[in-house]
């Protein structure tokens, strides 16, 4: 029995002897995390650059690039690790920093797509009014909302919920460190811990998704109502997003059904593949979703640049 957390460690049981295919497993996954920081990177850098696309939308798209930076950081380094060691074992703090960062990561990742399509509906079905309810102060305060919230409630549920729960147990079953998991190797009581897990999930991750759905409803009501150029700016502009939302909320379903039930009739490389594609999907996906959308943006206002001084 582990009487504390602190100054202990964990090990990571989901991991498999693979030789030396360990060190192709290994090119591959840094050559993952290679793409992601060049990609995400390029793409922040050319919205800070482009005065074009210091609008509302871009910026909150700024803010969900670094958001895969910042999520793939807390993953790949020690990832890449534990493929080339031999013993998979973690200290118990550095387990318990990766919990907080990678459940931090999925909530601003939520929390940035509902307030994308948020920014949407006031587009699309407010366009007049559009400038009078996206204020530069409005657009500060919801970036702050969209990073100090999931920070401040992670911090809560991981390190005064779970870090000071009595374990019997260290192995977690995954490749990298879960806080579901880590709670189920508790022999003290973890009723709080549930109760409270379950009101944030009913209440803000909810409150999440009917927004998101209640705004796309009346997207699809204008685009069915209005004008034609309506209908070619809302499919230009959502569908990328919807791609995005739909990506995460797919992996966000793999994993919390293998972390619920017992899907050890699965091969364990479908599993590990499955736990790591709600990470590691999503910051390939978005590049390649909006990168083009915002490229082709900005060479039309090159083009449109150059036309304008031809006529002057």
């Amino acid at each position: 029995m582990i009487n504390s957390t602190h100054g202990s460690y964990f090990t990571l049981g989901a991991y498999m002897e693979t030789g030396l295919l360990k060190y192709l497993f290994f090119l591959i996954t840094l050559t993952l995390y290679v793409l992601i920081i060049c990609a995400n990177l390029f793409l922040i850098v050319l919205i800070c650059m482009n005065r074009s696309l210091h609008e509302p939308m871009y910026i909150f798209l700024c803010s969900l690039f670094v958001n895969e930076l910042f999520g793939s950081t807390c993953l790949f380094p020690l990832l890449l690790v534990q493929i080339l060691s031999d013993v998979h074992t973690v200290s118990a703090r550095l387990c318990f920093l990766q919990i907080f960062c990678l459940y931090s990561y999925g909530a601003v990742e939520f929390f940035t797509l509902a307030i994308m399509s948020y920014d949407r509906y006031l587009a699309i079905c407010y366009p007049l009014h559009y400038n009078t309810h996206m204020t530069p102060n409005k657009i500060s305060m919801l970036t702050a909302l969209i990073w100090l919230y999931p920070f401040f409630i992670n911090a809560v549920i991981v390190f005064g919920l779970t870090f000071p729960l009595q374990l019997c147990g260290n192995i977690i079953n995954k490749v990298y460190c879960d806080n579901y998991y880590v709670v189920k190797l508790a022999c003290s009581d973890t009723t709080l811990n549930n109760v409270f897990g379950l009101s944030h999930m009913f209440t803000v991750i909810f409150g999440l998704i009917v927004l998101i759905i209640y705004t796309y409803i009346r997207i699809l009501h204008v685009c069915f109502c209005g004008s034609k150029q309506t209908r070619q700016k809302a499919v230009s502009t959502c569908t990328p997003h919807l791609a995005s939302l739909l990506n995460i909320s797919c992996g966000c379903f793999f994993e919390i059904v293998q972390s619920r039930f017992n899907l050890y009739n699965l091969p364990n490389m479908l599993r590990v593949f499955l736990s790591l594609y709600c990470l590691t999907g999503q910051p390939l996906v978005n590049p390649l979703l909006y990168g083009l959308q915002m490229i082709l943006s900005v060479k039309t206002d090159a083009c449109c640049g150059v036309h304008d001084c031809f006529l002057q």
